[in-house]
């Protein structure tokens, strides 16, 4: 069988201009060019920074002073692992009475916000974070007198609030709400270390799930109290940037309750507690 090929016919060039392949090339060379101009203005635009936008909104346009000497915080510079970034926050001066840790760039900036039980004496807080991306990281300390003071890390991570979970989900949700304590030496007689961690798989919304392919309901603990006795040691309000199973290490001082209760609560309404005994206490 002969295959007939059609050829079509040459263009001709418009008289006095070039053809029009040429001029068609030319066109697409000087649209290429037009979007790479465009990017590289793009990437050399500045980049706009959230924190005035975060003190209007988290902290209602209040003056917030540079100050180490009443709050420091502890992050590393590079993390190792995006969805779990170490957090350390010591209250400098004692007459703190609220501690807001902000993450600029993430989805949910406000990660933790401490309020200090009066008499604890709380001198430092350790929790696990998320980090969305390279962010300065912001802790906010408001004492007695209603001063704010704050100071600022820049961390290098990203993907920490869409990282899928390390835990099953079927896994978290057998474990939802269990709780564990530890306790610390500590090198100060007069005062306590101790740990809480709570199982909880703090899903941020951003998350995927690997067989379904739709995301996974955001569902986190928002609120923690824990207390000696009666006495309120910490409480905290916080979101999606607490990292899976959230933890919280502090030194605080003991007033010689015999127990340490925990209540914790989820946005889905779940409520979850815990009480331990201090054989030691003073």
């Amino acid at each position: 069988m002969i295959r007939r090929t059609a050829s079509l016919p040459a263009r001709k060039p418009r008289s006095g201009g070039e053809p029009e392949g040429s001029r068609t090339a030319l066109r697409l060379t000087a649209a290429v060019m037009a979007s790479l101009l465009a990017g590289a203005a793009f990437a050399q635009a500045p980049k706009i920074d959230p924190w005035p936008g975060l003190v209007t909104d988290i902290f209602h346009d209040r003056p917030i002073a540079a100050h180490e000497g009443v709050v420091a915080l502890q992050a590393p510079v590079r993390a190792e692992d995006a969805a779990i970034v170490p957090m350390t926050i010591t209250l400098v001066d004692p007459a703190v009475r609220k501690a807001t840790l902000v993450i600029d760039e993430n989805p949910m900036p406000m990660a933790a916000a401490f309020t200090i039980g009066e008499g604890a004496a709380v001198a430092s807080i350790e929790t696990r974070v998320r980090v969305n991306s390279y962010t300065n990281v912001h802790v906010v300390a408001e004492t007695a007198d209603g001063a704010l003071h704050s100071v600022v890390k820049f961390v290098k991570a990203s993907g920490g609030c869409s990282a899928p979970a390390i835990k099953d989900q079927d896994e978290a949700a057998a474990n939802l709400g269990k709780m564990k304590f530890r306790r610390f030496s500590s090198a100060d007689p007069a005062r306590r270390e101790a740990q809480i961690m709570i199982r909880h798989p703090n899903n941020s919304g951003l998350q995927m799930d690997p067989i379904s392919r739709a995301y996974i309901p955001a569902h986190f603990i928002d609120r923690v109290e824990v207390r000696q006795g009666d006495a309120l040691i910490f409480s905290m309000e916080g979101g999606i940037s607490l990292s899976e199973d959230p933890a919280f290490r502090f030194s605080y001082k003991p007033n010689g309750a015999r127990t340490i209760r925990v209540e914790a609560h989820d946005n889905e309404g779940g409520v979850f507690s815990g009480e331990w005994p201090v054989d030691d206490a003073s």
